[in-house]
């Protein structure tokens, strides 16, 4: 898979820009603050609908427009592939092929990407929040259903915080009989949620630990670790893992209406790695975070390869002036003639690679973008 052309119109600090790019390394370079990661970020919002830096869709449109709109043309296994997403007051419009999408879930997954930013780099150390946002945008493009489960998931929970927030107010009573209703509604969500997280991260453990092996030249073995917020494992089907979260829900329940928010669930959820047995998030060195952090990502891209037939687009943010030289050779020779690839940076002295000499580059400068010959 392959972007041809990316047009943006009102986008941020782009008014209006047409680009075609080469199925190969494209080096998009520039000083800080010009406009490099909007455009990573308009790619992002391209096959994700959604961008990675805010939840707020209107900050996207340029100022003092009414609409943002991004549009590509790609190349997939199957043929030409239209995309577009319009951002507006009156909310989000995505199509496919020129024809408009109602649900989100038909549309994401039709351009697969990865992308690894300096913020991927404390995957390990990071926030919980992080690393459920990682499991969620790579689950979300290979498993549309996924996308379904866990937006019912969040719909319910923040009716579900909303009350327990207003019992804890007494502004309304406590009624059993409601608790239960939208508690039945979010334990049947969760399931679908944890027992699809328990199976992506064992296929994304069968990738991992060899190329983390490969990376760390033999000397260490990753483990990837589901450490959810209350008592269930992966031995669970559906209908168990549905029983043990109701007896879960019910033993916190107390606590829930005393605090006014809900307290275990996907949404507190979190990974735990483990290098050589010992966890990497509280003993490992910052090297070792870091070789699992590109562990991580490219086995991302060859889960993806395995499960739709074609490598995702990745999108390498001002992340290569983070890694070491022999990180940096570890991926761009992993990557080296598979994956159409993006890469933005404020220079490429010091970064000694083939491929990168071979690229299409591109320069930034306030919005506006040439190609260099």
């Amino acid at each position: 898979m392959h972007i041809d052309q990316l047009k943006l119109k009102n986008y941020r600090n782009y008014g209006q820009l047409t680009l075609s790019f080469q199925n190969r390394v494209n080096v998009i370079l520039g000083e800080n603050a010009q406009g490099k990661t909007n455009l990573m970020e308009a790619i992002y919002v391209l096959a994700m609908s959604k961008s990675h830096r805010t939840s707020r869709d209107k900050e996207l449109i340029r100022w003092d427009q009414a609409f943002a709109k991004v549009e590509g043309h790609l190349t997939n296994r199957n043929g030409p592939l239209h995309m577009e997403v319009v951002f507006s007051n009156q909310g989000k419009k995505v199509k496919l092929n020129h024809i408009e999408k109602k649900r989100l879930s038909d549309y994401i997954g039709s351009c697969n990407i990865v992308m690894f930013a300096p913020e991927d780099l404390t995957l390990v150390k990071g926030s919980p929040q992080i690393r459920r946002r990682f499991l969620d945008m790579e689950m979300g493009q290979i498993h549309p259903i996924y996308l379904y489960h866990l937006s019912q998931y969040h719909k319910v929970l923040k009716q579900r915080n909303q009350w327990l927030k207003n019992v804890q107010q007494k502004k309304v009573k406590a009624d059993p009989a409601m608790l239960e209703v939208m508690t039945d509604q979010l334990l049947q969500s969760a399931a679908h949620v944890i027992t699809k997280r328990y199976a992506f991260l064992e296929k994304l453990q069968s990738w991992a630990e060899p190329i983390h092996l490969e990376i760390s030249r033999g000397k260490e073995k990753l483990e990837v670790i589901y450490a959810p917020s209350c008592h269930v494992s992966e031995e669970m089907d559906l209908s168990t893992m549905m029983i043990a979260l109701k007896e879960e829900f019910s033993r916190v329940e107390e606590r829930e209406l005393q605090r006014g928010t809900t307290l275990i669930g996907p949404h507190r959820d979190d990974l735990t790695f483990i290098v050589n047995e010992r966890n990497i998030q509280t003993y490992g060195s910052q090297g070792q975070q870091r070789t699992t952090a590109l562990s991580l990502k490219l086995a991302e891209i060859e889960l993806i390869k395995e499960k739709t037939g074609e490598y995702p687009i990745l999108l390498l943010d001002d992340v290569l002036s983070e890694l070491d030289d022999y990180r940096q050779t570890h991926l761009l020779n992993t990557i080296k003639g598979k994956v159409q690839t993006f890469v933005t940076t404020t220079s490429v002295d010091g970064i000694d690679h083939e491929m990168l000499r071979e690229a299409e580059t591109f320069y930034v400068e306030e919005g506006s973008i040439q190609q260099k010959g």
